[in-house]
């Protein structure tokens, strides 16, 4: 049995063509690592009756490379990153009233709770997810919830009251 080094040699080419294949052209030097880790499960689950390792390697190598693909491209959609260019755009105040004139506003009324304007407070201003807020309240995510349903409740009803108003 050769070494693992000499058949990565060996395969260097294809890994490198499944790449060019997929018509991948960034982060290469990433999925040819994948491509020889994965080269190096096929090495090591081969059955040679159930056929060559060449064909094996072929078809596992491409199908992880693919879903690394696939996975990488949910993740961009899921999330934006704005370029610097965007952040430069933004010129002088916003027309809308700052999220502390807002909160300021919402706490004189008395219309949300301390938790509520925590809950409003992490999610707007610090992009928290409902865990994160449980881990730095220490409290459970479904008192989080609660919170986020009251809150949403209570903007909801200032926001139809407010239409009512506009009409």
């Amino acid at each position: 049995m050769e070494s693992f080094e000499q058949l990565a040699a060996q395969y260097e080419t294809m890994i490198h063509q499944i790449i060019h294949s997929l018509n991948i052209y960034k982060n290469k030097e990433e999925f040819y690592q994948l491509g020889l880790i994965t080269l190096w499960q096929a090495w090591k689950n081969h059955d040679a009756e159930k056929g060559t390792l060449l064909s094996y390697a072929y078809s596992m190598i491409k199908g992880k490379i693919m879903h690394e693909l696939t996975t990488q491209n949910k993740q961009s959609q899921q999330y934006f990153y704005p370029q610097d260019e965007f952040w430069e755009l933004i010129e002088g105040p916003s027309p809308f009233p700052s999220t502390d004139h807002a909160h300021e506003l919402l706490k004189r009324c008395g219309l949300l709770t301390a938790n509520q304007m925590k809950w409003l407070q992490y999610t707007l201003c610090d992009q928290m997810s409902v865990k994160e807020i449980a881990e730095k309240e220490q409290v459970t995510p479904s008192a989080v919830k609660n919170w986020r349903h009251g809150a949403r409740e209570k903007l909801k009803n200032i926001m139809e009251n407010n239409r009512f108003l506009e009409d």
